[in-house]
């Protein structure tokens, strides 16, 4: 009898253990959710409310179109067509998400950060110089070269890039671990803030000339 109670204290203080391991708090869905006391002044909720299941149909499930081929005619010769819960209801609450990356003869998807979400790729068409950076105090530089049916995994919050290195145009699918993954672009974040980032502090972080920053801030 001794010897069942120990057992079974020892298993219930296992459960125990691996309960409060296993809790902790949900992952965000966006940059920040700030709490409000009055629910009238409430506007957002970290992901979407849920439309009853007795409802749903199938169309709340299929979304068409990632057949077509996207226009790449702008300054970095790409084109991210992400398709997220805002995008795609059904996805809410799956922790997924869904990318068709066109790239045109030496496009760039320029270096940029998810900060929700790690990022497997699949190249369909083409070739590409891809990499991700590792943090600090490392900053280890991995990269590949992948081609058609090539996959690479971006690991979450990492910056990385995906460079067309071909004379055509290629294309990619990149599957995303958040219904709502965010995207940072690094040159438009650092240069291109609302309001602007002070000059002397980005003078000194790049170590460059102010009217370089100035010149950087004005093209993004």
């Amino acid at each position: 009898m001794t010897n069942l109670f120990t057992c079974l204290l020892a298993v219930a203080l296992l459960a125990l253990a691996s309960s409060l391991a296993s809790a902790h708090d949900p992952s965000s869905l966006q940059d920040f959710c700030v709490a409000v006391n009055n629910s009238n002044s409430a506007v957002f909720v970290n992901g979407k409310f849920c439309k009853d299941p007795k409802l749903t149909t199938a169309d709340d499930f299929f979304l068409p179109g990632l057949d077509v081929p996207r226009s790449t005619s702008n300054q970095v010769g790409s084109n991210v067509t992400l398709i997220n819960v805002d995008i795609f209801p059904g996805l809410n609450t799956l922790g997924i998400a869904l990318a068709r990356v066109d790239y045109a003869p030496y496009g760039l998807n320029p270096p940029h950060i998810h900060p929700r979400a790690t990022e497997i790729q699949t190249v369909i068409e083409g070739t590409l110089l891809v990499g991700f950076v590792t943090s600090n105090p490392d900053n280890r530089f991995i990269t590949k070269v992948l081609n058609k049916g090539d996959v690479f995994v971006f690991p979450m919050g990492l910056i990385h890039f995906q460079f067309n290195i071909g004379e055509t145009n290629a294309l990619a699918f990149s599957s995303l671990s958040s219904q709502n993954p965010g995207v940072i672009t690094i040159a438009n974040a650092t240069f291109g803030s609302n309001p602007p980032i002070n000059l002397d502090v980005l003078a000194k972080a790049f170590q460059l000339d102010k009217s370089v920053v100035n010149y950087l801030q004005q093209k993004f």
